[in-house]
């Protein structure tokens, strides 16, 4: 992997050996971002950027007829009336990006389950374990960070391209479940390290590609 610096903008990152071609490129995708917030707003801008066309939906909804992926950037409490509120969500594949801070209050077993649920595509969880606060200093690492991520297998190359057109590199931990819940169990351990270090970047990767 090879990060090519670019002041005041995001960096290109370049791929080697690690993920399939198609990687290495920008694959426009229609995106619906549910959420404006710093996680769904930050992400929309950085994706737009690389030539994705994105439309970010707030509290009044929207229409998601057309997107080819749709990402759920919500707190988890707002999650059942967020996707309420949009139309033409019939099975796309879903980014869920959302994080709990509190007690869960459903039978599922992550909340990428639950808003699999309601959307009914294959989903990956995503972005979770990330700043929001930091996505514009991704550009100035000496390397990309990384993303964790767990997913369906109809949902994993969304996850993986968006997450390198944001900027990182994307580190799979495995399918959904139980991926996701352990991913949203991780939050924590993330909190406590950000009591210490304010918003940080992590990266995961073999010896020798420090």
């Amino acid at each position: 992997m090879r990060l090519l610096s670019g002041r005041g903008s995001v960096c290109t990152l370049l791929i080697c050996h690690q993920f399939p071609v198609w990687l290495r490129k920008v694959i426009s995708m229609k995106i619906v971002v549910i959420g404006r917030g710093h996680v769904g707003g930050g992400l929309a801008r950085s994706w737009s950027g690389r030539g994705h066309r994105v439309t970010a939906l707030g509290r009044d909804g929207g229409d998601a007829t057309d997107a080819e992926v749709v990402v759920v950037a919500v707190a988890a409490a707002q999650i059942p009336d967020a996707l309420d509120a949009v139309v033409g969500l019939s099975g796309q594949p879903t980014i869920d990006a959302c994080n709990i801070y509190t007690d869960r209050q459903n039978g599922y077993p992550s909340l990428s389950h639950q808003i699999q649920s309601i959307i009914g595509g294959p989903t990956a969880k995503a972005f979770s374990t990330n700043f929001a606060s930091a996505y514009d200093r991704i550009g100035e690492q000496r390397v990309a960070p990384s993303n964790l991520y767990a997913a369906d297998d109809g949902a994993r190359r969304y996850a993986e391209q968006l997450s390198v057109d944001a900027g990182y590199e994307p580190v799979y931990v495995g399918p959904l479940d139980p991926g996701a819940r352990l991913l949203e169990d991780s939050s924590g351990l993330t909190r406590a390290l950000a009591a210490q270090l304010g918003p940080f970047f992590y990266r995961y990767a073999q010896p020798g590609q420090l």
